[in-house]
């Protein structure tokens, strides 16, 4: 080792390595553009529905929040979601309106969940999805009962190459 290397340290040392970031992997303090618009991943839900796994990552930027959702089917299915409010729901319901679209219910289930960021309050928690989708396929809602807490998000399916990643960290 040379005296510049044991004085200073190595280059390599000083230079962590940063993980390349994709869809799978995104995490806390990582950018992401969507839409000509660049949000911060400020928080993220790991659902575990007896071994089925998928993550919502929370998207901020600009007082706006965006919801997007990450899961290994058989292929990868990426969506956007944003939270909206829907009077007088129930979950489980067969057909719900929204905006005068019928959407009709798809999958169902109680998912275990790991919260990190401004996600961490549900940490450890149990809860029950609803997963709703229009007659043409193209738009859906989802419905999450947080032990009497119902939410609700209205969204799409968007492609991976719709979305740009910079890690954060």
């Amino acid at each position: 080792m040379s005296f510049l290397n044991r004085l200073f340290g190595s280059a390599e040392k000083q230079q962590p390595k940063v993980e390349k970031r994709t869809l799978r992997n995104l995490r806390v303090g990582d950018f992401v553009s969507y839409d000509l618009v660049d949000y911060e991943v400020t928080g993220k839900i790991h659902y575990d529905d007896h071994g089925y796994t998928w993550d919502a990552y929370q998207l901020a930027s600009a007082g706006k929040t965006l919801w997007l959702s990450v899961e290994m089917d058989d292929e990868l299915e990426v969506g956007m979601y944003e939270k909206t409010r829907l009077a007088g729901i129930e979950p489980g319901a067969k057909k719900i309106t929204y905006k005068d679209q019928a959407y009709f219910l798809e999958e169902q289930g109680r998912a275990y969940v790991r919260g990190e960021g401004r996600s961490q309050n549900v940490n450890g928690q149990e809860m029950s999805y609803y997963e709703y989708a229009d007659e043409a396929g193209e738009s859906f809602l989802s419905v999450e009962d947080w032990g009497g807490e119902v939410e609700v998000s209205h969204g799409f399916e968007i492609e991976e190459f719709e979305v740009s990643i910079l890690a954060g960290s």
